[in-house]
């Protein structure tokens, strides 16, 4: 597999490339596999504790020099009317670490509103550094714990898409 040391540093206009250097760009930065996770199964949390959202998918990098990009639709998220301060935090996770906050202290009014939240989206290019399975899933949690915070709601399907990409 190619690898962008071995492409040219720099190119000129009206350079020709060698047959050598289109072979290792062919090579370079393909998208090798595609995995896709979805639920539609609602959660709520009542509690600044994250849990699992429910949407998980995993991928086994065939290279340990490989990056996973990662892509999130959280779907149905809503904050209850039960307290003025609370609000959807939903963070991305490899396993047990979490990698990146994807919204916090969504929808947040200071008010006893009910608000429901229009797609939570988030993208991640992760570095997991194995050819062993690694599992990406989402988790949420509330600023308060007061009141509920829900995620799927009316059985929204949210997704999550794993594209092992070659380094």
């Amino acid at each position: 597999m190619a690898t962008p040391t071995s492409l040219p540093a720099a190119v000129a206009t009206g350079d020709v490339g060698t047959a050598a250097q289109f072979n290792n760009l062919r090579g370079a930065f393909r998208i090798l596999q595609v995995v896709y996770g979805s639920t539609n199964t609602q959660v709520t949390n009542s509690t600044t504790t994250p849990v699992d959202t429910g949407l998980t998918a995993t991928i086994t990098p065939q290279s340990t020099s490989s990056k996973v990009l990662v892509f999130v639709n959280q779907n149905g998220g809503a904050k209850g009317a039960g307290n003025a301060a609370n609000a959807v935090n939903v963070q991305l996770m490899r396993g047990a670490t979490n990698i990146q906050n994807i919204i916090l202290s969504g929808g947040y009014t200071n008010s006893l509103l009910e608000l429901r939240l229009a797609t939570i989206s988030g993208i991640f290019l992760d570095s997991p550094a194995t050819a062993s399975p690694v599992t990406y899933k989402t988790q949420f949690y509330n600023d308060l714990n007061a009141a509920a915070v829900v995620v799927q709601i009316a059985t929204e399907t949210s997704s999550i898409v794993l594209m092992e990409v070659s380094a």
